[in-house]
């Protein structure tokens, strides 16, 4: 587990992602030295899913541990490593939320 985040206020959620997402997809033709997003996404298929397998685990483990705020670390990475994955399959985040919006009722 990276260091814990100091400091967490509550959010506008949306925003949060929107915002996220701006940043994934201008970062598809950063430099992969440079940013850990384009290694990414310019990298082999299998390390983005391994990532999102990875977190989704220390989510579940966290969980399992009843730690507050290590849930909400681990969390913040499986959103984080999912949007990536997406990006990488050209899921935009608006089919995403149809998505979820259909299977809302």
């Amino acid at each position: 587990m990276g260091e814990r985040t100091q400091n967490v206020q509550p959010g506008d959620i949306g925003a949060t992602l929107e915002k996220l997402w701006g940043v994934i997809e201008s970062r598809r033709d950063a430099s992969p030295e440079t940013s850990y997003t384009a290694r990414l996404l310019q990298g082999k298929q299998d390390t983005v899913l391994k990532k999102v397998c990875e977190e989704a685990c220390e989510v579940a483990l966290a969980c399992k541990d009843a730690d507050h705020d290590h849930i909400r670390y681990e969390a913040a990475d499986l959103v984080y490593h999912l949007l990536v994955a997406l990006e990488y399959h050209g899921v935009t985040i608006e089919e995403l939320a149809g998505e979820l919006d259909a299977r809302a009722h």
